[in-house]
């Protein structure tokens, strides 16, 4: 069995919600980097599109920016219609799109809650039931579609910052809507995963880092108190491992939960409640 028998993604095409940034802009541009055709979408149209048009020049693969708010059924109905007049065919969904809201905990919103619990539940079921009809129109048994979930640790283990307290339980029921998703779609020839990620250079942690979202000038090296690497996750490692989910190389794995966090959640708690300084 060679490599590119085994991990390639060229010509597949991709869907990643909220691939404007962040993680998910890390793992679009690993798909395009290897020849795959993506789809990106965000909330906010000129960030997508200016995301979409910077990784096309920069890869020479295809990547559409459709914008959409993927937490309401109205926005992912406008989504999949516009992915319709593109492609008959979806061979590796990402439901990276998310929701974070802070708050103390006795004054915590009704509000940001049902917003989070949308955004990080709600959407990736409704966007996958949607686009069921492309992923059944790329699976076979010899080559089956691909979702893949992205989580987070919190969701696996409670988080250092004290005032998400929607956060982790929504990713957690997202882990477990990827092991019920798993179970009914499995002889479908759709395989549904997720990865939970710990800490990578992303607005939303620069935010919890006292960086204010400004990603280029936090202070990442904060995360040695938090982490056993001793460091921020780099592009390539979330990349390289959804690529992997994306692949023939994954063609016998279902209903996992992949941590990609340097050791964060094996090595046991090494914070407190507090958060970091």
């Amino acid at each position: 069995m060679k490599l590119n028998d085994l991990f390639s993604v060229e010509g597949k095409v991709v869907i990643v919600t909220g691939g404007s940034r962040g993680i998910g802009e890390m793992i679009a541009r690993g798909f395009l980097a290897n020849g795959a055709r993506v789809y990106i979408s965000s909330r906010t149209a000129d960030v997508c599109n200016a995301t979409a048009e910077r990784l096309q020049a920069d890869y020479g693969s295809q990547c559409v920016s459709i914008p959409a708010d993927l937490s309401a059924l109205e926005g992912i109905d406008g989504f999949v219609a516009e992915f319709s007049s593109w492609e008959d065919r979806l061979d590796v969904l990402v439901n990276n799109a998310g929701v974070a809201a802070g708050g103390a905990l006795e004054d915590f919103p009704e509000e940001s809650w049902d917003r989070v619990m949308e955004g990080n539940v709600k959407g990736p079921f409704f966007t996958t039931q949607r686009l069921l009809p492309y992923l059944e129109a790329a699976a076979s048994d010899d080559s089956p579609a691909k979702v893949i979930n992205i989580g987070s640790v919190d969701g696996v283990k409670v988080s250092p910052f004290p005032s998400v307290s929607s956060y982790g339980p929504s990713k957690a029921a997202l882990h477990q809507l990827t092991r019920v998703l798993a179970a009914h779609l499995n002889q479908r020839n759709v395989l549904v995963n997720a990865i939970a990620p710990g800490p990578f250079p992303t607005v939303m942690l620069s935010r919890g880092f006292g960086g204010g979202g400004d990603v280029e000038n936090t202070d990442w090296g904060k995360a040695r108190d938090l982490n056993p690497r001793g460091r921020v996750g780099r592009p390539e490692e979330i990349a390289g491992l959804a690529i992997f989910l994306g692949s023939h190389a994954s063609d016998y794995i279902v209903g996992e939960v992949i941590t990609c966090d340097g050791g964060y959640v094996s090595a046991g708690a090494r914070f407190d409640l507090r958060g970091p300084e």
